[in-house]
């Protein structure tokens, strides 16, 4: 009988990943499908509910589920869920589709078959419709009201223009799910399905484990996030976004050799695991935060770890709206659909120099310019423009593997800080 926290949803880990023959078949029918084009952000939600990340989830989201995640963070049938999980189509290829119809979702890069879907639901996305969902799901205390909002998401907010770019119609039905895409071969032993982390995990005899989510260069402050939790847990997740992120942010290969620096030099191996995950990002924020935690949840993780400015993007949300959503969120009356995984909340963490080594909001007396204040975008703007990075940013380890990466780049995007990035901002 396994220790661990159980997945979401109550209905264990829900794979859609057909394998062996049954693959094969599937594969087969598919040729003579109609082919639906799917977005790179669809592609990892795809891969997610293939291998049971997004469990209890087996296809994309219906106009109810759409409508009552974004509204009330709840499935049509009450389970917990944070942010939309849906498919779009022009009107063009909707249109020659009939409800109870199965169709073949063919990867963006390559035309690849990556799925069949049984389309159970059309339903129109209209402007009004994804600003709707964008301000639902996007807009936090950093933006007090929609107007504000909008007058810099369409141009500074990746997720938002994600979005409002999608096409005219939703799709909904359950998948049958054909193919990883490149992850496991990519990211050989970093690539990992749930029932493999489950798996590892319950070998070394854990029973709480706490999630680091990364998607820049783990700096000192990650460091030290995840020492607090190896103090309180049996171990730690180190588990990364291998999917796509936006222009300037560092590429997924060069983080997880970024990451094994750490582990190798500064960690006990015995207590913590790497891992990475297929989904693109959604610089959702706070809700964003909250599927992160869901979806680690079913990776076996009870608790996940919430610093400054989760999941953020410029200065969209307060800088721990991500914390205190968690107090906020409904709690269904049947266990198995509420979220169960709990945040490890954590103050602002820095290197201070009066206190000689690393401390949070919580613990250091002194000022602010006693501290080396540590940001992921601080770190890639002085490496991209080749400034001097200050002492106790970062391991030596790990500025070397950076330096060379940024040294090899022949276009460089302009990294746009912010005031959670800066320390220019009050908690």
């Amino acid at each position: 009988m396994s220790q661990l926290i159980p997945p979401h949803g109550g209905k264990g880990l829900t794979m859609c990943l057909l394998e062996g023959t049954a693959r094969e078949d599937e594969f087969k029918r598919a040729q003579g499908m109609k082919k639906i084009e799917i977005s790179s952000r669809e592609e990892g939600d795809l891969i997610m509910m293939g291998i049971g990340g997004f469990s209890p989830l087996t296809g994309f989201m219906t106009k109810a589920d759409w409508k009552g995640v974004c509204e009330k963070f709840l499935l049509s049938d009450g389970t917990f869920w944070p942010v939309p999980v849906t498919l779009s189509a022009t009107w063009e290829d909707a249109k020659e589709i009939v409800e109870g119809q199965e169709i073949a979702l063919v990867s963006k890069d390559g035309g690849k078959i990556m799925a069949t879907m049984k389309v159970t639901e059309k339903y129109e996305m209209t402007e009004a419709n994804k600003a709707w969902e964008c301000e639902k799901i996007f807009k936090g205390e950093g933006t007090k009201t929609a107007e504000e909002f909008w007058k810099i998401a369409k141009e500074d907010h990746p997720g938002v223009k994600m979005v409002m770019a999608q096409k005219a119609v939703n799709l909904a039905g359950p998948v049958k799910v054909l193919s990883e895409g490149g992850y496991p071969t990519k990211y050989p032993g970093i690539y990992q399905r749930p029932s493999l982390s489950r798996k590892i995990f319950e070998e070394r005899g854990w029973k709480e484990v706490a999630a680091l989510q990364l998607r820049n260069p783990m700096h000192r402050s990650h460091e030290y996030l995840c020492k607090i939790a190896v103090e309180v847990c049996d171990g730690v997740y180190i588990h990364s976004l291998v999917g796509n992120l936006k222009p300037g942010d560092i590429p997924a290969e060069v983080r997880v050799k970024c990451i094994q620096a750490l582990v190798d030099n500064y960690f006990v191996p015995a207590n913590v695991v790497q891992g990475g995950y297929p989904l693109d990002m959604r610089y959702a924020g706070p809700r964003e935060a909250l599927l992160h935690a869901t979806f680690r949840q079913n990776y076996g993780c009870s608790r996940m770890i919430i610093g400054r400015d989760h999941a953020g993007v410029g200065d969209f949300y307060g800088m721990f709206e991500a914390q205190t959503i968690f107090d906020k969120i409904p709690k269904p009356e049947d266990p198995g659909k509420r979220l169960l995984c709990t945040p490890l909340k954590i103050d602002w963490t820095f290197y201070c120099n009066k206190c000689d080594g690393m401390a949070s909001l919580r613990t250091c007396p002194h000022d602010k310019k006693d501290r080396v204040l540590l940001s992921g975008t601080m770190l890639r703007k002085m490496l991209s423009e080749g400034l001097q990075v200050p002492d106790h940013f970062g391991r030596d380890e790990v500025l070397v593997i950076l330096r060379e990466y940024y040294a090899g780049l022949t276009e460089k995007v302009e990294i746009k800080t912010h005031a959670a990035a800066t320390g220019d901002v009050k908690k």
